[in-house]
């Protein structure tokens, strides 16, 4: 074995694995037609390669002939697979040289195609085997050289003036390094390997042909710079991967999905946000029918002209609907996009988004629901404001006018005056205790006056003895002065759950707990009544309970209603305090 037939197969070798690899880049990429024809050149630069090795075992002149002709054919195409690489990785140059330079280099092919002469040899007048350095032995040829083969140099001098012109194109438009390693490369290592082939083929230099050689050295370049683009690529992807997993963060965090729908095609494509929010599995296959039949039927009319609006406008639409998935459960929606056209006006692609707002919608109705109770609320407090005034203070005073009129027109003997201005004065106390009842109904003056644990005391003490019910209460470590939202938030739960006690409850006992530590100040009513299904009446509760949650919740508080049918109720409540700004009161 000889340096020949070690260096040849290795540059063969070369050759065939950077093709082999810019190949697979050049078939997976969208814009892969530098790496394709680096790919081409570098095949053809190891079929050629194996035409040099060959020539130089070659046994006969017939032999030496065949190869010499596959060597000139792997050559011109080597010119063209250059000139197209450069013009398409470069994208610069002039289109004339670019084609002018593997033109020269096929036209000269003509001669190889001739039975008589050669690309380059008029007629052959001998073969004969060289000794070289280590061992080694060649084939070299004797004959009349071919004035023909000037015009293939020619175009091998067309690809270099080429190359420099684009290069010096591509330096000026600022990617020195491009510009500096391949036309750098190229120019050099073509007019390296031009003048070996030249002196060859003219005799003046007895060596094998080696251009392949040349032709490697500039494959390497390329292959570095196209390296460089795969890895820049590489970075890209990574970069967008990073990208999509922020922005699927980002979507996921605000419950939002993203779609794009392809009118030509009728196909769309959603994040899996998307395919959750609609019900689709993240894999499933879908169309606009199939999306369509997601939504709540007393909706689709509507989504339908929103879309048609938004084609006939700026293709911009927002609109909200409600969306029925496979388990039944029923979302509230909020979509907004806009649709592109193509150069023709028509709508060629819908890019959208899908806010889940069911939340949204929930506390909506439940506002709204709870405003029409309240006034309902107001209505009804009202129109028995209006009875007692009217059926008890009114017809009071119309009776006691009316009796005073009798006394005045007829007065009664001196000893009847002292009796009847006794019962004018129990009447009229009377009267000042309804006034008093009434007002203490609006507010609590005793709450202002006495604090929370004396108003709760007085009222829970007033409600037992009316309704004969045993009420305990406990206080414990409660401040004397709590700021007046939270004092009287207190007081209404606690005038609203005893008062369910002894309207709903059956029960003849309750207690009411009041404590509080350095954070918060506890409240807790319990009895032992008939209860009721707070489960199952969580979305349906009386305007009594709204109230209290909603006390509750203005005061940046916490309650829990505890209840099951049979075991009583229980309702916490749990409010943050401020700093203490006074004693306390038991």
């Amino acid at each position: 074995m000889t340096w020949i037939t070690m260096a040849w197969p290795l540059a063969i070798g070369a050759c065939v694995t950077m093709g082999l690899i810019h190949l697979r880049v050049g078939l997976r990429r969208t814009s892969g037609a530098a790496h394709l024809l680096f790919a081409l050149n570098a095949l053809v630069v190891a079929v050629y390669a194996v035409c040099e090795m060959a020539l130089a075992c070659a046994g006969s002149p017939a032999e030496y002939l065949a190869w010499l002709r596959w060597l000139d054919i792997m050559a011109a195409l080597q010119v063209v697979t250059l000139a197209a690489f450069v013009w398409v990785f470069f994208g610069t140059g002039r289109k004339w040289l670019a084609f002018l330079a593997p033109g020269l280099s096929c036209a000269a092919l003509i001669a190889d195609f001739l039975p008589q002469p050669k690309l380059v040899y008029l007629h052959l007048t001998g073969i004969k085997k060289i000794q070289t350095f280590g061992g080694a032995t060649y084939t070299d040829a004797d004959g009349v050289e071919n004035p023909w083969n000037a015009i293939f140099y020619l175009g091998v001098f067309v690809l270099l003036v080429f190359v420099v012109d684009a290069s010096v194109t591509l330096w000026r438009r600022g990617s020195h390094r491009r510009a500096a390693v391949i036309g750098g490369t190229i120019t050099f290592f073509v007019l390296v390997g031009g003048t070996q082939a030249a002196l060859v083929d003219n005799g003046f230099l007895r060596t094998p042909y080696l251009l392949s050689f040349a032709y490697l050295a500039i494959l390497v370049a390329m292959g570095i710079e196209l390296s460089d683009d795969v890895l820049n690529t590489a970075q890209l992807a990574s970069d967008l991967r990073e990208s999509e997993q922020r922005m699927t963060l980002a979507t996921d965090a605000a419950n939002l999905g993203i779609w794009i729908r392809d009118l030509t095609r009728n196909e769309i494509w959603a994040t899996d946000k998307w395919r959750a929010l609609f019900g689709f599995a993240k894999s499933e296959r879908f169309d606009f029918n199939g999306y369509f039949q997601r939504l709540h039927p007393q909706d689709r009319d509507a989504v339908s002209r929103a879309l048609t609006k938004a084609v006939e406008s700026d293709g911009h639409y927002e609109m909200e609907y409600r969306v029925l998935r496979p388990d039944g459960q029923l979302l509230w929606i909020a979509s907004r996009g806009r649709i592109e056209f193509n150069d023709a006006n028509k709508p060629v692609l819908v890019r959208g988004t899908s806010l889940d707002i069911t939340e949204r919608k929930l506390a909506e109705e439940a506002a709204q629901k709870l405003s029409g109770l309240l006034i309902h609320a107001q209505e009804a407090e009202r129109m028995r404001l209006a009875r007692e005034l009217h059926d008890d203070l009114s017809q009071s005073l119309a009776l006691l006018a009316v009796e005073l009129d009798l006394l005045g027109q007829q007065p009664p003997a001196s000893s009847v005056v002292s009796g009847r201005m006794q019962e004018f004065s129990t009447q009229v106390r009377n009267l000042s205790s309804g006034v008093h009842r009434l007002s203490h109904e609006l507010h609590p003056a005793k709450l202002e006056q006495l604090g929370l644990v004396a108003a709760v005391r007085g009222f829970a003490k007033e409600l037992g003895t009316a309704h004969q019910i045993a009420i305990e209460c406990v206080f414990h470590n409660v401040p004397r002065e709590l700021p007046d939202d939270i004092a009287l938030c207190f007081y209404r739960i606690v005038q609203e759950g005893l008062q369910n006690v002894v309207k709903h409850s059956d029960a003849t006992t309750a207690k009411m707990t009041l404590q509080a530590d350095e954070k918060e100040l506890h409240l807790e009513i319990s009895d032992h009544g008939s209860g009721f299904d707070s489960v199952a009446t969580a979305g349906n509760s009386s305007l009594g309970l709204v109230s209290m949650r909603e006390r509750v919740r203005l005061v940046q508080g916490q309650i829990s209603i505890l209840s099951n049918q049979g075991e009583g109720t229980k309702i916490e409540v749990r409010v943050p305090l401020p700093a203490r700004a006074g004693g306390c009161e038991s």
